[in-house]
C-alpha cells in the first residue's frame, strides 16, 4: 500500500515513534483486544503496545488516544487494522515437520480407515499466518502420502488477520520462508525466482482455501465447517486459562469424532481441557477428540 504524498503530522504519533500511554489507556486498549481476540496483553508489553497505537492514529490521522480509541469502538474496519497491527506472524515451510510425518504415518492413516476411496477429508491450519503451514501440508501429502489421489482432501487455512491472508492467496515468498525445502522441490512447486522472491504455481495455490476465523468467537469458528485433522500450533501461549478453555472448546467442536489436533511443541491440552484424548504417536504427540460411543 502506498503511503499518502502529504501525510498529517500528528503530535506524538508520528510514523515509527511510540505514543505515551498511562497505565488506564494501556489497560482500556488491552481489555478491548482480550474481549475481541482473547489474546493478553498488558503493561509489560508497553514498548510494542504503544508502537502500533502510534501507528494507528498515525494512520486514521487522531491526536490523542483518547479520539483514537473512541474511534475504535465505533468502526469494526478500525477495528480489524488494529487486530491485524497485533497479532504475531513468524513461520516457514516444513515447521515442526515431524508433525508432517505423523500426518501421513498415523493420523490419515486412521482416518481414512473406515472410508471409501473418494470421501472428504478436512485438514484446517489455524491461525495459517502467510500460508506456509496449508502449503506444507499440501506439498507434503503430495510427495509423501500414496493415498493422496485416492481421496478429495481439503485444506483451509485461516487466521484472525486479514491482511497475512491476503498474503497467504498470493502465495510469494522469499528465501527465509524456503530455507527448509529441498531445491529439487522448491523448483516443482515454486515458479522461477522474480526479485528475490518466488511464487507458488497455480495448482497449488488454488489446493488450499483461505478463510477469516476468530477462535474465541463461536460462532466464527462454527462457520469453518467440520474437519478431520486440526494443526493449531503456538497461539494458545498468548491467550490466558478462559480464553484457552473457550478456544478449546471451539476447536474440539469442530472436530469430527474420531479427529485429531496438532499444538506447537510447547503447548499442552491436557492443561487446557479434559474433552481430549493424549495420542503418543511414533512421530508426535497429539489430541483426539474421541469417537462416537466412546
Amino acid at each position: 500500500m502506498s503511503k499518502p504524498q502529504s501525510p498529517k503530522r500528528v503530535a506524538g504519533a508520528e510514523q515509527g515513534s511510540a505514543t505515551p500511554l498511562n497505565p488506564d489507556e494501556i489497560r482500556r486498549l488491552c481489555e478491548f483486544l482480550y474481549s475481541r481476540t482473547g489474546m493478553i496483553f498488558g503493561e509489560s508489553k508497553r514498548y510494542y503496545i504503544e508502537r502500533r497505537v502510534a501507528d494507528r492514529m498515525s494512520a486514521t490521522g487522531m491526536r490523542t488516544f483518547r479520539a483514537y480509541f473512541s474511534h475504535v469502538q465505533a468502526s469494526e474496519s478500525e477495528v480489524e487494522h488494529l487486530i491485524n497491527i497485533f497479532t504475531v506472524n513468524e513461520t516457514y515451510f516444513y515447521r515442526e515437520e515431524h508433525q508432517l510425518h505423523c500426518l501421513g504415518r498415523s493420523l490419515l492413516p486412521d482416518i481414512v480407515r473406515n472410508r471409501k476411496p473418494g470421501d472428504l477429508v478436512r485438514i484446517w491450519s489455524v491461525p495459517c499466518s502467510t500460508g506456509e503451514e496449508p502449503y506444507s501440508i499440501a506439498i507434503w501429502l503430495l510427495e509423501n502420502w500414496p493415498m493422496v489421489d485416492a481421496y478429495h482432501i481439503e485444506i483451509v487455512g485461516s487466521d484472525i488477520d486479514t491482511r497475512v491472508l491476503v498474503e497467504a492467496e498470493a502465495g510469494i515468498y522469499g528465501e527465509r520462508a524456503l530455507s527448509r525445502l529441498p531445491p529439487g522441490m522448491i523448483e516443482g512447486y515454486f515458479e522461477p525466482p522474480h526479485e528475490g522472491q518466488r511464487r507458488l504455481i497455480q495448482d497449488l495455490r488454488e489446493s488450499v482455501k483461505f478463510t477469516s476465523v476468530n477462535l474465541v468467537d463461536r460462532a466464527s469458528v462454527a462457520a469453518q465447517g467440520r474437519f478431520d485433522i486440526v494443526f493449531c500450533r503456538n497461539v494458545l501461549i498468548y491467550f490466558d486459562d478462559a480464553s484457552r478453555l473457550l478456544a478449546a472448546n471451539n476447536l474440539y467442536d469442530a472436530l469430527n469424532p474420531g479427529g485429531y489436533i496438532c499444538l506447537g511443541h510447547t503447548e499442552s491440552m491436557n492443561r487446557i481441557s479434559k474433552q481430549f484424548s493424549l495420542r503418543r504417536f511414533e512421530d508426535a504427540i497429539v489430541y483426539q477428540r474421541p469417537g462416537e460411543g466412546a
